[in-house]
């Protein structure tokens, strides 16, 4: 997975998967430790047809990165407007407007609709939140992929998305930064 910034040339190399992206004032460059492991896991994870949501999605990067990896569709939600905007304007400029759509708003907009993979690279406090919420998100056997979790908050983290009925499967790590991945039964 390349990550290339739209003011940068690029010739991508056999097997790799480019998203151009230009986060204007949005979170999600691909620079960032939660991203570039959200993105490890999106390639480990993700099944061809895999319906996605990508919660806080910022500039949309992981919504769009999904896409290039052959989900079925994605749902990229954000509640700032900014954020919204600079995600439906990456989604255009690589080419995913048939299978992102970009709304404003947080987990309430789902509408009850499961995915197969939910990616909130958000905040440990805002995860442990909505760990119930993301339970309902994920279809049976789904996996959540959460980041944005600073290495002191990863136990309570862990914790709230146990008590939902999510099983930590395990915990990827870079500096003080964790990215968590977890299941539903």
């Amino acid at each position: 997975m390349v990550v290339r910034p739209t003011w940068r040339e690029y010739e991508p190399g056999q097997g790799e998967t480019v998203v151009s992206l230009d986060p204007g004032m949005a979170f999600g460059t691909g620079q960032h430790p939660t991203t570039r492991m959200c993105l490890a896991a999106l390639q480990e994870l993700l099944r061809h047809g895999d319906l996605v949501l990508d919660l806080g999605t910022g500039s949309g990067i992981l919504a769009i990165a999904a896409a290039a990896l052959g989900a079925g569709r994605c749902l990229a939600l954000d509640r700032d407007e900014q954020a919204v905007k600079a995600a439906t304007a990456n989604v255009a400029l690589n080419a995913a407007e048939a299978l992102v759509e970009v709304r404003r708003g947080s987990i309430e907009a789902v509408g009850g609709e499961r995915y197969d993979l939910v990616v909130a690279n958000i905040n440990a406090a805002t995860v442990s939140d909505l760990a119930g919420d993301l339970w309902l998100a994920l279809r049976p056997g789904g996996t959540l992929v959460a980041g944005g979790i600073i290495s002191e908050q990863e136990g309570r983290c862990a914790a709230a998305l146990t008590s939902a009925g999510l099983g930590v499967d395990r915990t990827l790590a870079e500096g003080e930064w964790r990215t968590l991945v977890a299941r539903r039964a």
